[in-house]
């Protein structure tokens, strides 16, 4: 199935209105259809709740228009529970698009449950926006830990640059393990693996390079905790882009610990990528 569409879910909030915005202004610039579902959880309740769920997302459409222009829109109005709903939409999306906290999250959680279950479980990229659109530092960040969801986002990563016009920075942390005190010279073992982990960290950023010319591409290779150096990135980006399972993650997780550090904390809007099920 040819995947044409950037999906965005609405519910009426003002952090849908960010995530919609977002989504627009992304199939604008990649030459992509948009579709904005809504999925009515209530709809059992009657055709009074029906008919409130198709007005809003009716609303969405009427905002969305001219922010449009040369890009398809369609409508969906979905019924059931959202994550299962929105998990489903992902089957067939370029990507999907959700704002941080819908209506009825709580005010202390950065990141509601709906956005957070659906980042997990989605075969698409998903990204969780976090304030309104439009680039204001140009400048997308993306985690490189050498495993194959890393390539998976930094494909994603070079895609979001190129459309933008945007600088591509893409950080390697390696964080040292504990050494164990009674072990002469573990110490410089673990730095001798240090320094050649960031040489491979090095060689991957330059083959990115020869690969795409047209992208201003730069990386750094640290020695640190891969979360707070993307987060630290992340105040300075439109966009940070993460695999959602790197090295060391076990496979019974639905986001690795550095994937949903970020989400939690990260200034920016935040894009969570995995390989799609028949990449895998």
């Amino acid at each position: 199935m040819m995947v044409t569409s950037v999906v965005v879910g609405v519910d009426g909030s003002a952090s849908s209105t960010e995530a919609l915005e977002w989504a627009a202004a992304d199939a604008r610039r990649r030459g992509l259809g948009l579709r904005l579902v809504l999925v009515c959880e209530h709809a059992r309740l009657g055709r009074e709740a029906t008919d409130l769920c198709a007005r809003t997302l009716e609303a969405a459409h009427d905002r969305v228009r001219p922010l449009t222009d040369g890009v398809q829109v369609t409508t969906e109005l979905l019924t059931g529970k959202a994550i299962d709903a929105l998990v489903g939409e992902s089957a067939a999306a370029d990507s999907l698009v959700l704002g941080s906290r819908g209506l009825g999250g709580f005010a202390g959680l950065l990141i509601g449950s709906v956005s957070m279950g659906a980042a997990g479980h989605a075969s698409c990229p998903v990204v969780i926006v976090r304030g309104p659109s439009g680039a204001q530092h140009g400048r997308v960040v993306v985690g490189d830990d050498g495993s194959s969801c890393a390539q998976v986002a930094l494909a994603y990563a070079v895609e979001q640059a190129r459309a933008r016009g945007a600088l591509l920075h893409v950080t390697y942390a390696w964080q040292m393990p504990v050494s164990p005190s009674h072990l002469a010279g573990y110490g410089a073992v673990r730095a001798n693996c240090g320094e050649q982990e960031l040489r491979r960290a090095t060689e991957r950023l330059s083959a990115w390079r020869e690969k795409n010319p047209d992208i201003a591409i730069e990386g750094e290779q640290i020695i640190g905790h891969p979360a707070e150096m993307l987060i630290k990135a992340g105040e300075m980006a439109d966009l940070v882009v993460v695999g959602s399972r790197g090295l060391g993650g076990f496979a019974s997780a639905v986001l690795g610990s550095v994937s949903r550090t970020v989400l939690q904390h990260a200034a920016c809007s935040v894009a969570v990528v995995r390989p799609r099920p028949r990449q895998e």
